[in-house]
């Protein structure tokens, strides 16, 4: 999926408990109000680098990697099933949910 099929931004999010994996809150109203699911986020980490798994549990040092300083990425699996975790102490994660 590129990012010129985003259409609508169903919200924001930034997570900075991430010690122990943790989920996504995926928004279930569109900003009108109506029910929506978004079908993306776009994830960017700052501080210090996350790592995520959508098919388990992530550590420190198991999973995927988004460093600091990435492009945002574009995630489009199963938002419900996508875990993050620091790498090191005071990371952040900032996500972006769209339809």
């Amino acid at each position: 999926m590129s990012l010129k099929e985003v259409t609508t931004c169903m919200g924001y999010q930034q997570i900075t408990s991430l010690s122990a994996a943790a989920n996504l809150t995926v928004p279930s109203t569109t900003p009108l109000g109506t029910a929506g699911k978004p079908r993306i986020a776009l994830l960017q980490c700052e501080s210090q680098s996350v790592r995520w798994r959508d098919d388990g549990t992530p550590t420190a040092s198991v999973g995927m990697i988004l460093n600091v300083g990435d492009q945002p990425y574009p995630y489009d699996g199963d938002l419900t099933k996508i875990k993050f975790i620091e790498t090191a102490a005071s990371a952040k994660l900032n996500v972006s949910y769209y339809t």
